[in-house]
């Protein structure tokens, strides 16, 4: 069997290869594009979370809490013993 190449073929199969590389970078930036538009969402959580948690910390700021009290323990009677200290040499 004998081949015989032509221009036209040869012309043909350049286009169909470039238009094959040019769909598939196409695709390549598509998924590019996603996975930014993903990073950027996550960290716009971060973000806000992160703006939250400051928050909550500037309106905390100063206060004081006491943990651990309650009721019962408030309303039991403490009686302080008096110590005498002594100096040692």
């Amino acid at each position: 069997m004998i081949v015989y190449g032509s221009i036209t073929g040869l012309f043909k199969t350049l286009f169909i290869l470039i238009g094959v590389f040019v769909v598939l970078r196409f695709i390549g930036q598509l998924m590019i594009a996603k996975r930014n538009i993903e990073e950027e969402r996550k960290l716009n959580r971060q973000q806000k979370e992160a703006d939250r948690q400051r928050n909550e910390k500037l309106k905390n700021f100063g206060k004081v809490n006491i943990l651990g009290k309650t009721k019962q323990s408030s309303s039991v009677n403490y009686e302080a013993e008096e110590v005498d200290f002594e100096e040692i040499d």
